[in-house]
């Protein structure tokens, strides 16, 4: 062989070898845009290049590769369209950070749209009762602490008349009596009691004002250690001077009245409930007082012996007369007994007048409460 032919034969070799180099290269560029394109969006860019390949199978290899990355830039661009940006996915999950509790749901409905004043059922309307006044609240605010029992309570109870002051549990009932004896005084406000104001007398005044008043407590509050004649006589030895045969006389004689005639040697162990009620409401009485306090008379008695209660309350008024006010949330007390009626809650007088008038109220907190309903504005709260 000749130096010409081994020359040709070289050259040859060297072109085969740079063509298959230049294939092999061009074809790991193209699998290399196709991976990142592949990267970018997971299948839809190596679509677009399988498309573009498809288009132009014999053209270069610089022209696919341009195409496919033309295409997965526009796939992106696309794909960066269509996804919700972090503003655009707060308004679309957007929630009210802090929903309305259950309990604040159920005090809207109560109250009625844009009705939130805990005073809006209180009118404070005083029908008029045909009587003077034995016993007037003038704005009277009294406070224990942070607690405000009564906030500005305005309240008229007229003499000779059964009047009941009537409202839910805890509402301020048993602190108003402690406000008309002079055992509490008013934060601000006044009390008055025949037209005398009680916080401002002195005590030799307080304390004889103090026995124009018979208390019968809630569970009589009877000495133990005292059989009943002298729990009924007490009050009698203490602020009289009347000899011990006359207090015996009307001892018996208030016995007799609330049938306890043949109870004056037992002691208050050996009594009922109903029975130590009587013999508190006899002593109540002895003072021959012009105003008589019954703090829950029928608290603790069955619904006969509540109703003989009442019978005997509307009795001993009508023989004796006076200002009989009753402390109480029992609804058919009030029914049986009463000729006039204050309604108190959140230390208000939300409406007084006549029991008629009342129990036929266009007030809905009154009716409510006088009926003993459950809808209404008066909640568990």
């Amino acid at each position: 062989m000749s130096d010409d032919d081994r020359t040709t034969d070289d050259e040859r070799e060297t072109a085969e070898h740079d063509a298959v180099e230049g294939d092999t290269a061009g074809g790991s560029a193209e699998d290399h845009d196709v991976a990142d394109a592949g990267a970018h969006d997971g299948g839809g860019a190596a679509h677009d290049v399988d498309s573009a390949a498809a288009d132009d199978p014999d053209g270069p290899d610089g022209h696919a590769d341009s195409a496919a990355t033309h295409d997965v830039e526009g796939a992106e661009a696309d794909e960066a369209e269509s996804t919700p940006t972090a503003s655009t996915r707060a308004v679309v999950t957007d929630e009210p950070e802090h929903p309305a509790a259950d309990s604040d749901i159920a005090d809207n409905l109560r109250a009625g749209p844009g009705e939130n004043d805990p005073y809006q059922w209180h009118t404070g309307r005083q029908r008029e009762h045909g009587s003077t006044d034995a016993i007037e609240f003038i704005d009277v605010k009294k406070a224990f602490g942070r607690n405000v029992i009564l906030n500005g309570l305005n309240l008229g109870i007229p003499d000779d008349q059964i009047s009941m002051i009537l409202g839910p549990s805890g509402t301020g009932k048993s602190v108003c009596i402690k406000h008309m004896v002079g055992l509490l005084y008013p934060d601000e406000g006044d009390v008055l009691v025949h037209g005398e104001s009680v916080p401002n007398m002195a005590d030799d005044d307080l304390f004889e004002m103090r026995k124009k008043f018979g208390v019968l407590f809630q569970d009589g509050a009877l000495f133990g250690s005292m059989n009943v004649i002298d729990n009924v006589a007490f009050p009698l030895r203490q602020h009289t001077d009347k000899g011990e045969s006359e207090i015996l006389d009307i001892v018996n004689l208030r016995l007799k009245e609330v049938g306890l005639g043949g109870a004056g040697d037992k002691m208050p162990n050996e009594l009922s409930g109903g029975m130590r009620k009587r013999a508190g409401f006899a002593r109540a009485l002895v003072l021959d007082p012009a105003i008589v306090l019954f703090d829950e008379p029928d608290s603790g008695l069955d619904p006969v012996r509540t109703a003989l209660l009442c019978e005997l309350i509307k009795e001993i008024h009508q023989e004796n007369g006076g200002a009989y006010v009753v402390i109480t949330h029992d609804i058919m007390s009030a029914r049986r007994v009463a000729d006039f009626i204050s309604v108190l809650w959140k230390g208000r007088i939300v409406e007084s007048g006549p029991a008629s008038e009342l129990f036929n109220t266009d007030n809905m907190f009154v009716r409510q409460f006088l009926s003993g309903e459950a809808q209404g504005p008066l909640g568990m709260e």
